[in-house]
């Protein structure tokens, strides 16, 4: 089936441009938005490597763009910033509204083992789908560079990725990230309801789990975890994935920044070092 891609917004930025588009994925059988901004250097000739931004629960694809500045940033190192949506919409699969924490607005970044929500595949989504349909359809962008990051579940989404398939990522950095899902509420009730009971099934979307078979990393990881931020004692673990690291020699920046909670607030006062990070590795 074609995609159907369609451009349905653009609002210049930073001498760049957001623009946000719409197709019909294959992958989790429905139609999905996603954002980009494109650096004003991007064009066919001088093509603009690509950072991915995974959003947290309840987002779409434009929370980032409209809320954390990233743009400035991005705009001049010359990287194009790629936001996907959460989740599938519109599948009224029974139940998937009911909170919050899981189903619509929260996708996990996993590909669902259980029949009901076989549909939940935004691990394949991310990693497969929208890299080949970018660079298909966007010759200003080389997807052969590639950065990724994310905020809170997306920055589970980001490390986890990106540890699976450092073939396909140069970076990875994440903004308070549920680092050890299989230990706390959040990844507990969505593993068990998208993935069944085996508990090893789990493990693959574990960072701190992951850490320990994949870490031959050419770049250090960068995670800032506010300490003011509610979700952080219970739900976001990073000091678990910060003792793993330590286990394998990986290198780890954890920047623990006092004050901070867990909004776009926190985000926007520190994005700009990660994009910096990001272009570090990217050789920008």
């Amino acid at each position: 089936m074609d995609s159907g891609l369609s451009e349905i917004g653009s609002t210049k930025m930073f001498d760049g441009h957001n623009k946000r588009y719409k197709h019909y994925s294959e992958t989790l059988g429905c139609s999905m938005t996603f954002s980009i901004y494109f650096p004003p250097s991007a064009s066919s000739s001088h093509k603009s490597p690509v950072l991915y931004w995974l959003s947290g629960l309840t987002c779409t694809d434009e929370n980032f763009i409209i809320k954390s500045g990233a743009q400035r940033a991005a705009s001049t190192h010359g990287i194009a910033l790629v936001a996907p949506d959460t989740s599938p919409r519109g599948l009224n699969i029974e139940g998937e509204a009911d909170s919050y924490d899981f189903g619509v607005g929260a996708g996990f970044y996993l590909n669902a083992a259980q029949e009901k929500w076989k549909n939940w595949r935004m691990y394949d989504y991310v990693v497969k789908e929208l890299p080949k349909l970018l660079s298909e359809n966007f010759s200003q962008l080389d997807t052969t560079k590639a950065s990724i990051s994310g905020h809170s579940m997306g920055g589970h989404g980001a490390l986890t990725i990106y540890l699976k398939n450092l073939d396909k990522y140069k970076s990875v950095s994440a903004f308070a990230p549920i680092a050890n899902p299989i230990n706390c509420a959040w990844g507990q009730k969505a593993f068990t309801n998208y993935l069944g009971d085996n508990k090893a099934t789990w493990e693959e979307y574990d960072a701190t789990c992951l850490i320990s078979k994949f870490n031959n990393l050419s770049a250090t990881i960068l995670i800032d975890q506010g300490e003011s931020d509610q979700f952080y004692p219970d739900q976001l673990l990073p000091s678990n994935f910060e003792e793993a690291c330590k286990k394998v020699n990986a290198p780890l920046l954890l920047r623990l920044q006092p004050g901070y909670d867990h909004s776009y607030y926190f985000i926007a006062t520190f994005i700009e070092d990660h994009i910096s990070h990001h272009a570090q590795a990217l050789k920008l």
